[in-house]
Parts: C-alpha cells; sequence; structure tokens
C-alpha cells in the first residue's frame, strides 16, 4: 500500500457564513494523480493553500509525513520580475546547497524551450506558465499542486505537460477545467461539493459514469425518505383523537425527520443561459484574399485566402504567438492586413469575447456591465429584469452593485458570456473562452453553441470544447502558412501531413503518449530570438539516458506482477472492487512505459 503524504480530518473552513470545508477528510497517497473538480467559488484554490500551508483550517486536523515537500504553481503565477529565467529557478540554489538544481533547471530549460538568458519581466502569459512549472519542478517536490496549469498554455506545453506528469513519481494535486487533461493524467478524481470531498478513483471519463449512478442513486434515496417524511405529516395533523393517542416516539421521530429534512444538501444552483440568435446575417460573413500580415520582421500570416459563410463553427488553432487573434482581428475588420484583401458580409452582428476580459470596465458595477442605463434585458424577445439575469449567471441580487474588479477569474468570465448573450448576434468570437469556467458552465456553453443558428469563430486550447463545437479548423502550420481542415481538434490530428523530416523535439505530439517531454516548435522565436538547437546531449541528458534502461525494467517488472496479480481467481472472491484497482495500476504503469520508451527515443536520436 502506497505511503500517505498528507491527510485531512474533519477539515472545517469558512469565509462568512459560506463553509468552503464542512467537516471533510482527504488522505493523499505517494505517487497518486488527483483531479480537484467543483463549481466556481466551491474552494478548490483555497483548498490547495491549505494543503502548502499558506492557510489555516478553522477546525480540523491536516498531518504531513515528515519532511514533505510541496511546491504550488497558481493560475497567475507570481515571478521575480527582476531575473532571468536561469535566475528564477536556480535562486535559491546556495541556500539549499542544492548542487544538482542547476542540471535540473537546464534540464527543464531545454524540454520547455525557454530561453535561459531571457528576462522574467515582460515575457508573454504562456511562457510565464511554463517558467513556473520549471521553477516547481527543479525543486523536486513530493507533492506538486498545480491550480489550473493548462490556462496558456498551447497544445504542445499541454502534451509536455502531459508527458512529463505521466513519468514523474510524486502525489500531484490538479485543478483543472480542461476534461482531457484530466482524462489522461489522473488516477482519482475528488469532487468539492458543498464542502464535501468525494472521491472517485479513475480518470475524468470513470468519474462522469460514477457520478450519474450516485446521483441516481442519491435521488431515490431522497424521493424515498420525502415519502416517509410526508407520511408522517399527514399522521401528526390529524384530529383531535389521534393527537390526543399519538405516540410520543413516533412524534419525535417526525422532528428527527424535519431536521434532517432541513439540513440535507442541495445541489448547488446550474447556470441558466440561452442564446438568442440576432437577424439572419448574409450567406458570406467574411472573404480573405492574398491576406498577408506580421510584426517586427516576423509573417504571422501569409498568403491567405479564406472563405467564411453562415452558419460555420471554425475552430482557429496554432502555438502561441503564431497570430491566432491577430488574425481574429483582421477577419472582423479590426485591423488592417500589411497585404491582400478583406470583404465583410452584410447584416452582422458580432458578439465578441476575448481572452483578457477587456471588455469589462474594472470599475463599473456588475448591472450596469450586463444593461447600461437601464433595469432590463430583452432576451429571444423576452423582457427580464438584470437581477434576475444575473442571477441566472449565479451572481447574488445583493451583488449586481459590486464592481467587477471585485469579481474572481471564474467570476469574470460568467460576467462576460452574460454581457455578450444580453444582445442578439449573428456572429460569435470566442477567444479562449473556457479558462476558469467550471466544467458545468463549460457544458452548458458547449451545447449551447451546438444550437447556435449564427457563425462561431473559436480559439481555444481545450480538445475536448473543440471537438464538440467546430466543423472546421484553421490551423498555423508555421513560416506564416495557414491551413483548413474538417472537423475538429482529433480531425485535424488524424489528417495533418506528416513532417517532411523527423522532429527531433517531438513538439507536434497532439497527446502524451505522443509527446515525451520536448521543446514546444513556437518557442525558438518566442522571448529573445532564435536559439540554436542542439543536436548533441546535454551532461544531464547522458544521465538521464543512462538511467532510462533500469527505469523501464522496473517498470516492465512492476507490470508482470500487477498481470498476474490480475489472472488469480481468487482475486474476485470478495467482489471485482479490487481489479479494477489493479487494472488502473496497470493502465498507469503502460502509460509511464510509453512516456519512458518516446523519450529514450528522444534522447537515443540526439546522442546519434
Amino acid at each position: 500500500m502506497s505511503e500517505t503524504v498528507l491527510s485531512l480530518t474533519q477539515a472545517q473552513l469558512a469565509y462568512g457564513h459560506h463553509p468552503l470545508l464542512d467537516h471533510a477528510d482527504l488522505a493523499i497517497q505517494a505517487g497518486e494523480r488527483i483531479g480537484l473538480i467543483g463549481r466556481n467559488g466551491a474552494g478548490k484554490s483555497s483548498l490547495l493553500r491549505i494543503l502548502d500551508g499558506r492557510s489555516q483550517l478553522d477546525d480540523g486536523e491536516i498531518r504531513r509525513v515528515s519532511g514533505l515537500r510541496v511546491a504550488t504553481v497558481e493560475q497567475e503565477p507570481e515571478l521575480p520580475e527582476g531575473l532571468t529565467v536561469l535566475e528564477a529557478l536556480c535562486g535559491d540554489m546556495l541556500d539549499t546547497e542544492d548542487w544538482g538544481r542547476p542540471a535540473r533547471a537546464g534540464a527543464l530549460i531545454d524540454s520547455l524551450g525557454l530561453n535561459a538568458e531571457a528576462p522574467i519581466a515582460g515575457l508573454s502569459g504562456g511562457t510565464r506558465k511554463r517558467v513556473a512549472l520549471a521553477r516547481a519542478l527543479v525543486a523536486e517536490p513530493d507533492l506538486l499542486l498545480l491550480d489550473e496549469p493548462t490556462n496558456h498554455l498551447d497544445f504542445d506545453g499541454i502534451a509536455w505537460l502531459e508527458g512529463l506528469l505521466l513519468a514523474a513519481r510524486i502525489a500531484v494535486v490538479i485543478i483543472t477545467h480542461d476534461r482531457r487533461f484530466l482524462d489522461v493524467v489522473t488516477t482519482r478524481i475528488i469532487e468539492l461539493d458543498r464542502g464535501r470531498l468525494l472521491s472517485f478513483p479513475g480518470n475524468f471519463s470513470a468519474w462522469q459514469a460514477r457520478k450519474a449512478q450516485w446521483l441516481e442513486s442519491e435521488r431515490l434515496a431522497d424521493a424515498r425518505f420525502d415519502k416517509l417524511l410526508s407520511q408522517e405529516e399527514v399522521w401528526i395533523r390529524k384530529g383531535v383523537e389521534a393527537r390526543r393517542t399519538r405516540n410520543e416516539g413516533r412524534v419525535r421521530r417526525l422532528e428527527a425527520l424535519r431536521r434532517e429534512r432541513a439540513a440535507r444538501r442541495e445541489q448547488q444552483g446550474q447556470v441558466r443561459f440561452s442564446l438568442a440568435d440576432g437577424q439572419r446575417s448574409g450567406k458570406l460573413v467574411a472573404e480573405l484574399r492574398g491576406v498577408t500580415h506580421g510584426y517586427g520582421g516576423r509573417t504571422l500570416i501569409r498568403d491567405l485566402d479564406a472563405t467564411i459563410q453562415r452558419g460555420d463553427r471554425i475552430g482557429i488553432i496554432g502555438p502561441n504567438g503564431a497570430g491566432k487573434t491577430t488574425l481574429l482581428r483582421i477577419i472582423l475588420g479590426e485591423l488592417q492586413p500589411d497585404a491582400g484583401t478583406v470583404r465583410l458580409g452584410t447584416q452582422l452582428s458580432i458578439g465578441y469575447f476575448d481572452q483578457m476580459r477587456g471588455m469589462l470596465d474594472e470599475n463599473a458595477t456588475l448591472a450596469d456591465t450586463i444593461s447600461p442605463g437601464s433595469e432590463w434585458v430583452e432576451i429571444g424577445g423576452q423582457r427580464k429584469h438584470v437581477m434576475s439575469y444575473l442571477e441566472d449567471f449565479l451572481f447574488p441580487a445583493a451583488r449586481s452593485r459590486s464592481p467587477v474588479s471585485s469579481l474572481s477569474g471564474g467570476e469574470r468570465a460568467r460576467l462576460a458570456l452574460a454581457r455578450m448573450f444580453a444582445q442578439p448576434h449573428n456572429v460569435l468570437v470566442l477567444d479562449e473562452p473556457t479558462n476558469d469556467l467550471d466544467i458545468d458552465t463549460l457544458e452548458l456553453l458547449e451545447s449551447l453553441l451546438q444550437d447556435f443558428g449564427g457563425t462561431v469563430l473559436l480559439v481555444s486550447h481545450d480538445r475536448n470544447f473543440l471537438d464538440n463545437v467546430v466543423t472546421q479548423t484553421l490551423v498555423a502550420e508555421g513560416g506564416g502558412l495557414w491551413r483548413e481542415y474538417v472537423g475538429g481538434y482529433d480531425d485535424w490530428i488524424a489528417q495533418r501531413p506528416a513532417p517532411a523530416t523527423p522532429d527531433p523535439a517531438g513538439s507536434s505530439a497532439p497527446a502524451a503518449r505522443d509527446a515525451a517531454p520536448s521543446r514546444p516548435a513556437s518557442a525558438d522565436k518566442e522571448d529573445g530570438g532564435t536559439r540554436a538547437r542542439k543536436n548533441r546531449l546535454a551532461p544531464w541528458e547522458e544521465q538521464e539516458l543512462e538511467a532510462l534502461p533500469e527505469r523501464i525494467s522496473e517498470l516492465e517488472a512492476e507490470q508482470a506482477g500487477l498481470a498476474a496479480r490480475l489472472s488469480d481467481p481468487d482475486l474476485y472472491r470478495s467482489g471485482t472492487e479490487e481489479a479494477e484497482s489493479i487494472q488502473r495500476a496497470i493502465e498507469a504503469v503502460e502509460a509511464q512505459l510509453e512516456s519512458s520508451y518516446a523519450r529514450w527515443e528522444l534522447l537515443e536520436s540526439k546522442k546519434d
């Protein structure tokens, strides 16, 4: 059995009258990868602060194994602005006397495609997230806490992180809305729901199936309870004769039933929003002919021809810095290209959701953001009071006069959606809409976009969201070249041409099982100019290559041992729970083996 590295017992935490942890229990085992999910505002980030010691419980107990090293990567990491990337990773080396740290830092800098000499100040959001991840990993923690680690990462960065976590032998707790990432990486899902921590073995897809069964069982139990309570209420309200002869024990049971019903945890409020189609646009939405554009001598778009028609749902895909937002602005007519022409269609009503939430005025109230100068909004031909409309997006009426500056990241995302949906549109332009949304809201947004009768232009690094929403993709393929594919993310992966020459960095891998820790393709020209690729092994890579055969042998031996246990008939005499646990362990070992083999092949190719 794995060692418990950290545990919570009867943990209680509240802000005001809102309990975030209500007598919650949690045990984190060495080496397991936990996906922590829950609604926005449920307290997930607060729980991470409890686990790493930044905050204290109101009551209850937390136990950490002796000498436990914990590292945290927050949603918006704070980094030392006055240092270079290498200095940020090695800055406290002398304090810890960790002489192996520079080698580890160099390996991470290389695999993440970072420029060691680039100053922290001025780095892009995606690069800052990679530096923060490297800074946490270089300390070799026993427990790694990640709060929305895929925000600001492109597909290559996400694939690198998946591969690294699968190969790592540390405990990890991950808050993320990225369902594909949860499916690839996690071995257990923990849901924070109204102060309780509910544990489900397996990945996100397994959680969805088990949660549906659990909710159905809870519904049936509640229905039986309500029926019994109703019968007892009828009995207690009978005539004078019944009240004179009533059984006092039965009265006490009714009182207990009433208390239990009052304490029942009802399901949290669900976001309720609808999307009204505006007046139909013309058949042509936009036509681009020979469009070329760039900045600072770098061409982002070269000789692009594209036609967007009414009803198209186009996913715009590319690494960080490829020009996705620039292309959106050119399509919308907000930016004139260096060359070529853009013709917009007729009767366009465009709703724009930008990834920085720049359309939100920090000083405006929530109500004025939705409907400035009026107390009413009109949705689908129906008038609705702005207070009621905000409640549909889980903003209580008491907060309607609060400033935008008081909102969390998830609340800002919901308010931005509320603002966009308050007006009818026939073209929706969504630039990274999934960042900071919880999974329930994300799935509702997917459903609305699927039923939307207008045109959708979507920039996203959420692979499931792309697959579920778009009908075609427009992909940046380097050097300013953009190519169109039918279908979503998985369809693009299946259709895209193989590279003309092998990519030693493995940066084109679509998922973790195809990607060892590698250098993202976009990084060579990011934050500090072009850096020449080295075709020889660095000293730390030589050490890693020497250790890989032994590591693979250990994994193969572990795989064989688990398979032998699974084939033992006695295993199933007491049920299938233990067998399912072993099967999950086998799948985890297989994933680590695949990652190790890929890394071995990569290092061998560089050595040769």
